[in-house]
């Protein structure tokens, strides 16, 4: 499973322009809401949220207007944090948005029209896959019944990649398609983004999502299949110092598998992580776990809860880590499959694509 979308919906963050834009309107209605309420238009800066406008509700309504070549491409208009939010692609024209606390819809140009459509679709499959994701956690029912949810939440993951897969490869040549491959491409094959990076406009090249974007293609590059592996070192949980290569060069083959305790679909996946190495231990196949952990007592834990029983290494620096960094690992789990010999035969297998693979390698 590469990632669960769900989380990350309401994290799309703001993507700069430098075009020259005319001026935009937003009309708004807000449900429930009483006179004098404020509405805010809202930057996503880091983590923080900072307020560039105000609106004051009167009837039910609240308007902003802005420059468009003085703003950033989208921002979030709120009510009251984490009550009513949504974003706004801030093109020339006028956009309508009605807000409640359901769900809020947006319309009138170009970019949030296609941003609503993929909402509109997006939203019930997300509440699904929730849905699902709290079923296979429920110790109430049976092993059967959360491995059916499981499996049933593999299959609307799927679903919903190649949902956001088509949402951005039909508006790449516009702000929602680059916007939301700036911030989702590492859920992706490289394989899968490199055509449609190829294709975002030109006006965009300066761009430091889009900067940021290509550097990690280039990244991605030097570890690609067929590539040999780059070596790091790290720490193992009883803080020895350790080399990947010390690993690499005891087995016929090796799976880095990037992951960490905090991660949900890692923690999904690991039974067959787990399978796999039992089966095919004894023919040459070795694991070592590369974790995304901070805390070191909660990584040990995760270790021990669920069943690892291969080497694993970390310096506990989240998403900083080195070894992550190297290898272009942007979402976990992530793994890569290398040889003896130390060349990279396979990325992000997972689930049955382990065992297949292991099953021609080791026959």
């Amino acid at each position: 499973m590469k990632t669960f979308l769900w989380i990350a919906t309401a994290g799309m963050l703001a993507f700069a322009s430098c075009q020259s834009k005319p001026s935009y309107t937003i009309k708004g209605t807000i449900e429930g809401v009483a006179d004098g309420e404020v509405v805010y238009l809202q930057d996503l800066v880091g983590r923080n949220w900072v307020s560039v406008d105000s609106a004051v509700v009167t009837g039910g309504t609240f308007q902003f207007t802005g420059d468009a070549d003085t703003v950033t491409v989208s921002r979030y208009v709120t009510y009251a944090p984490g009550e009513m939010q949504t974003m706004v692609f801030l093109e020339p024209g006028t956009i309508t948005l009605n807000m409640n606390k359901e769900v809020s819809k947006v319309a009138g140009t170009v970019c949030n029209d296609a941003y609503q459509k993929f909402m509109d679709e997006f939203i019930p499959l997300n509440k699904e896959m929730f849905a699902l994701y709290q079923q296979s956690k429920n110790d109430s029912l049976s092993a059967e019944q959360r491995k059916e949810a499981e499996k049933q939440l593999e299959e609307k993951d799927s679903l919903s990649m190649e949902m956001m897969f088509n949402a951005i490869s039909s508006n790449i040549t516009n702000l929602m398609g680059v916007q939301m491959l700036t911030n989702y491409y590492g859920a992706f094959e490289t394989e899968r983004i490199q055509p449609l990076v190829d294709q975002i406009p030109a006006s965009y090249a300066s761009n430091e999502d889009v900067v940021a974007l290509k550097e990690h293609l280039a990244t991605v590059a030097k570890t690609a299949v067929g590539q040999k592996f780059i070596d790091f070192t790290m720490n193992t949980p009883e803080g020895e110092s350790v080399k990947l290569s010390d690993f690499i060069a005891k087995n016929k083959y090796t799976l880095i598998d990037f992951w960490a305790s905090w991660c949900g679909p890692c923690r999904a996946e690991m039974p067959n992580v787990v399978a796999a190495y039992k089966k095919y231990q004894s023919k040459g196949f070795g694991i070592v776990g590369v974790s995304l952990d901070r805390d070191a007592e909660a990584w040990k834990k995760a270790i021990k809860d669920l069943n690892i029983t291969w080497p694993q290494m970390s310096d506990l620096k989240a998403w900083d880590c080195e070894g992550a960094k190297l290898y272009g690992v942007r979402s976990i789990p992530a793994t890569v499959l290398v040889d003896q010999e130390g060349t990279i035969i396979a990325r992000n297998l997972r689930g049955d694509a382990i065992e297949a693979k292991l099953a021609e390698l080791l026959k």
